[in-house]
């Protein structure tokens, strides 16, 4: 019957996916402040969630060659949810309880500094440039890399105009070292090759 009310005691029904609120152009920030979608802001959160999902998929396949750093990457993804938090808190317009919440600390940079160096000395000296390659693991980590390095140019231009933490654009920049480091130490590990670049001579 139309217009009937549900009973009290019945759960409410699910919330829908859309709600419409963006149709014309315009989104919130965890501060509540209406921005266009084409803002800076979320140009940056957009790539943080697409590098979010390149790490995904780099776990995946991980997981799949039985890797035991996808625990890892996982792990950078929750950091990359929290980066996408300091970034969705302008502090143009943000209040003190905004920036105490979705602050974002110097200790995941170090962290990435601590793996990236267990890494390195696992893996032979670099001695030309390594094209992406060496397997469907190190394949992806490097697409991850190549999409990481773009969510960190989308972060550098808030920072320097004080709207984001700026240990959000460091951990960016070392994220990109680790999963260069991880691509090269997932090919060594499953035993395969590493494309090297080589100028190619045009044919006559």
């Amino acid at each position: 019957m139309l217009g009937r009310r549900r009973a009290p005691h019945l759960s409410p029904p699910p919330s829908q996916i859309y709600t419409k609120t963006g149709d014309k152009g315009f989104s919130s920030t965890f501060t509540g402040e209406r921005r266009a979608k084409d803002d800076q802001i979320f140009d940056a959160l957009g790539t943080l969630d697409e590098l979010s999902s390149a790490v995904g998929l780099s776990a995946e396949f991980g997981r799949e060659s039985g890797h035991t750093f996808v625990e890892e990457l996982h792990k950078v993804q929750c950091m990359l949810q929290d980066a996408g938090s300091n970034v969705a808190t302008p502090i143009s317009s943000a209040r003190e309880s905004h920036i105490k919440r979705t602050s974002f600390s110097e200790k995941p940079v170090l962290e990435l500094e601590t793996w990236i160096d267990r890494y390195s000395d696992q893996l032979p000296p670099l001695t030309s440039f390594i094209l992406p390659s060496g397997g469907k693991s190190s394949a992806a980590l490097h697409l991850s890399r190549a999409v990481c390095r773009r969510a960190e140019r989308r972060v550098v231009p808030l920072v320097k105009i004080g709207e984001v933490d700026a240990n959000v654009a460091k951990y960016l920049n070392r994220l990109s070292d680790y999963l260069f480091v991880l691509a090269r130490f997932a090919a060594k590990e499953e035993g395969k090759e590493e494309k090297i670049y080589m100028r190619m001579e045009p044919q006559d």
